[in-house]
């Protein structure tokens, strides 16, 4: 597989369509006409490819003039746009741990690209560089930005909305907007054409507490990523889960309808399974168990209609279920859930469902 079509999750284009319409374009016409369904794009679970997403965001800042489109997009992202991920690292016990998290799971959200701590690109002692890379030999310059945009987001937000510590920043690409667009983002000076998009922040910032982790949320979300993405790339199994994601309720999961979608016969399908060592049933317990984590901690829906949702006959397999993932019940990992919304210093959580 080449490395432009390599996947990212489609929600990587999280409020394209608002920014466009907002610059006075249609933006759901525009990902129409890229082949992007915006009902997918919101779910988030689909993949798309990363040459088409580099494509679309360069013509959408090039054709309603919006040289710092990559910086809007980021601007405006949660964390929870990178799913599992977001949750070990918003529970984390420094920021240290947490980057350490984006550094050893950020592939499971695309393998194309990588966060990684090197030495300062200036050879101070008191600074670090976290650098943002994708695989592309020629990486669009609004998707480096809207990338290395997206980190120092979460490392804002991590850190309670407040400063973490940031030195300078270093661009690979010439300036795209003014030099005053990107100093609003980041807060700090922004060198361009560089050799690869870095943060230059204090040594300190490892050590530096994240503020309102739960451990248990925190152990859950490291066990689901060490158990399910341990080797970087996106295995099949993961390509199977992202469609049953769409697939849970009263139908229950289709083996033929997912081998369909895929191209392959639902023989090939259960042996390209069975070389990754799991099973199609396998693989819907993957799902269910991390579609309840979600409804259960984040949202005010009743057990007995999340049951539904995942394609329970009845509650009582909702309970035994969560007993076996989690080894609590759903009253307790809901309240771990609402105290971390409780305890959260810049008051967001994803929205009801």
């Amino acid at each position: 597989m080449r490395d432009t079509a390599l996947p990212i999750r489609a929600s990587i284009l999280r409020g394209l369509s608002g920014l466009v319409s907002r610059a006075g374009g249609a933006g759901t016409e525009l990902l129409e006409a890229y082949g992007f369904d915006e009902s997918k794009i919101v779910e988030g679970n689909a993949f798309v490819s990363l040459k088409s997403v580099e494509g679309l965001l360069e013509a959408a800042a090039r054709h309603f003039a919006v040289p710092d489109l990559g910086l809007r997009m980021a601007a405006q992202q949660d964390l929870h746009m990178i799913g599992p991920l977001a949750i070990a690292m918003e529970n984390s016990r420094t920021i240290g741990e947490a980057i350490g998290c984006a550094s050893r799971y950020l592939f499971a959200y695309s393998p194309a690209i990588s966060l990684e701590e090197i030495e300062d690109p200036l050879e101070s002692p008191e600074i670090v560089g976290l650098r943002f890379a994708t695989t592309t030999m020629n990486a669009s310059p609004q998707t480096i930005d809207y990338g290395i945009g997206i980190v120092h987001r979460v490392l804002t937000l991590i850190n309670g909305h407040r400063p973490y510590g940031l030195r300078s920043v270093q661009l690979p690409h010439p300036r795209l907007a003014s030099e005053r667009a990107y100093w609003d983002y980041f807060g700090a000076h922004v060198r361009f054409d560089c050799p690869s998009a870095v943060l230059r922040v204090t040594n300190r910032l490892a050590s530096m507490p994240v503020s309102g982790g739960n451990e248990l949320l925190r152990d859950i979300a490291i066990d689901y990523l060490e158990t399910h993405f341990r080797h970087r790339e996106v295995p099949i199994s993961d390509l199977v889960a992202a469609i049953l994601g769409e697939q849970l309720g009263f139908d229950g999961p289709d083996l033929s309808k997912v081998a369909r979608l895929l191209s392959l016969h639902p023989r090939s399908l259960q042996r390209a399974l069975s070389e990754e060592d799991t099973t199609f049933t396998g693989v819907v317990d993957r799902v269910r168990r991390s579609q309840a984590l979600d409804l259960i901690t984040t949202t005010d829906m009743s057990f007995s209609r999340i049951a539904a949702r995942l394609g329970m006959r009845e509650q009582s397999s909702l309970t035994r279920a969560v007993r076996r993932w989690f080894d609590t019940s759903p009253s307790k990992l809901r309240h771990a859930g609402q105290e971390l919304k409780d305890q959260s210093p810049w008051g967001q959580s994803p929205p009801p469902r």
